[in-house]
């Protein structure tokens, strides 16, 4: 009989063993998944020139022909790159040093040879179009950000491959109600529906993408590829730092 007993007593055990490591099973592992689950980034903000295009050519090439036209003197070519990425018509004034009324009939003449000629002036950085292939087949939500207007943007998208995986293209107006980087980001945040900004990741290449996402509490990647500096990045502390689009691509599928 205790032999009996003892045979009971270690089956008990044995038994209620395993349902613990059963028990412990399913209360950790489905946690782990909801852990994974909500730390992963669903939606990206793309920035346009210097983050999916190399539009430097045609942006140079416009800077030159609106300063041209006041019989402006041409910056160096150094100076001519920082007009890529910010507002045109903080540019003209903080780099060419035109005054405001200046600084506005720049921005008409430059328009006037970008809208026909500048735009395609400009190609789509090689791997970019397979980076969005794949984050939109991982299911990621795909949005152009761009404080360039909204209407060159969508033009510049179709023309070089990128529209097919946008959800949107989100850029300013051409009458200023809509011409910051962080005017932008607001604008983007309301077509997709005012998502948790923890859920998003900015990439650009100049500190306006940094500092535009910030004010939303969006964390951005920057990219060294284009037209900014790692010195630019460190100082303005982007969340995270990239070299190339194949890093780039890797980066935003593991987040």
């Amino acid at each position: 009989m205790p032999h009996i007993y003892c045979t009971i007593c270690q089956n008990l055990l044995h038994f209620f063993a395993e349902m613990i490591r059963a028990a412990s099973k399913r209360s950790r592992f489905p946690a782990a998944r909801n852990r994974q689950e909500f730390t992963m980034k669903h939606i990206i903000f793309f920035d346009l020139d210097g983050t999916l295009t190399d539009s430097g050519e045609g942006i140079t090439n416009c800077v030159i022909h609106a300063l041209q036209k006041q019989d402006w003197p041409i910056p160096d070519s150094d100076s001519l790159r920082r007009f890529i990425g910010p507002p045109l018509i903080d540019s003209f004034q903080g780099i060419a040093g035109m005054n405001a009324a200046q600084a506005a009939q720049a921005v008409t003449d430059y328009r006037a040879r970008y809208s026909t000629v500048g735009l395609f002036e400009n190609r789509a950085y090689d791997g970019i179009v397979d980076t969005l292939a794949a984050l939109k087949a991982a299911g990621k939500r795909l949005f152009l950000v761009t404080s360039k207007p909204e209407d060159y943007s969508i033009r510049i998208a179709e023309r070089f491959g990128l529209a097919p995986y946008l959800e949107e293209i989100c850029g300013a107006t051409l009458d200023g109600r809509i011409n910051t980087k962080d005017a932008v980001v607001r604008l983007a945040l309301e077509r997709a529906g005012q998502p948790d900004p923890a859920d998003i990741e900015m990439v650009g290449d100049r500190l306006h993408d940094v500092e535009g996402a910030r004010k939303y509490g969006i964390d951005c990647t920057y990219v060294l590829y284009g037209f900014g500096t790692r010195e630019e990045a460190e100082a303005h502390h982007a969340a995270h730092i990239v070299a190339t689009v194949d890093e780039l691509r890797e980066h935003l599928l593991a987040l």
